[in-house]
């Protein structure tokens, strides 16, 4: 069961990844990690970076994939960026993207969250 969940969780991040390509974003890493835990994707768009999470569902039946990103995500997300952008000390905007895919639906929701 878990390896099914972590192949359609890498089939939507490459589609989430494709569609940014698509829209003109730049992508700077994908799957990053550390002690904090893990972005999804780092883009940029323009002078912006940003830290995308993909949440994937076929149904909404337990609810659309946006709501898996709750307050301890956010939080974990967040952590994680400030690792990043101070282990490059980056000195350049940032937001919080998610890229949520529902069946054959993509939902790009920029700036989704402020910390």
């Amino acid at each position: 069961m878990k390896v099914n969940k972590k192949v359609k969780g890498d089939e939507g991040e490459k589609r989430a990844l494709n569609y940014l390509l698509a829209k003109g974003y730049t992508i700077k890493v994908k799957n990053y990690r550390c002690p904090y835990g893990e972005i999804d994707l780092i883009a940029m768009d323009d002078n912006t970076f940003v830290f995308v999470e993909v949440k994937y569902r076929k149904s909404i039946r337990y609810g659309y994939p946006r709501e898996a990103v709750n307050g301890y995500k956010r939080q974990k997300i967040y952590k994680t960026a400030l690792w990043y952008i101070s282990s490059y000390q980056l000195e350049s905007n940032f937001r919080f993207d998610v890229i949520e895919i529902l069946g054959d639906q993509i939902e790009h929701i920029v700036d989704a969250f402020q910390v």
